[in-house]
């Protein structure tokens, strides 16, 4: 094989590694249960029922990429914005931490919740969905199973 044929097999290898770094199941996963295991709650499994159920959402947002939840069965988290990826949702979501106090169960201006859905305690499986909007947007969504962030329960 010529050796221009070998750099350019290679390069395209190392595009397509790129393109799934930081959005693997594994990613996705790691985040939460380092976060969970901190608070003392069992860590999350990967489902790929709530990966297909997030994925059929965020390709049906494409087009317009509005930013809403699905309103379907599962808890929910979102991320959007330009390149971002699996690892950068869910670092987003975990800093929300310090708005969250454990003691009297509340967020500051409710700006917490997305981080106690990903630690709530009898939430046992995560699915997640990455898709890039005609706007050049990436949507991230996280659905949780059984879904968390349940009025005066505390997250864990």
């Amino acid at each position: 094989m010529k050796t221009s044929n070998l750099v350019f097999i290679l390069s395209i290898i190392s595009l397509c590694s790129i393109c799934f770094a930081q959005n693997s199941p594994k990613d996705y996963l790691d985040g939460h249960n380092e976060a969970r295991k901190e608070v003392g709650v069992k860590p999350l499994t990967w489902n790929e029922t709530l990966v297909e159920y997030a994925q059929k959402y965020v390709d049906s947002k494409k087009k317009t990429c509005e930013f809403e939840h699905s309103m379907g069965p599962y808890g929910e988290n979102l991320g959007q914005g330009e390149g971002l990826t699996g690892v950068d949702s869910v670092k987003m979501w975990l800093g929300e931490k310090e708005f969250y106090d454990h003691k009297s169960n509340k967020c500051v201006k409710d700006e917490c919740l997305h981080y106690t859905q990903c630690v709530w305690n009898s939430t046992e499986s995560v699915g997640c969905a990455r898709s890039k909007c005609d706007n050049n947007v990436m949507f991230v969504i996280c659905s949780y199973y059984p879904p968390g962030n349940i009025e005066g329960l505390p997250a864990f």
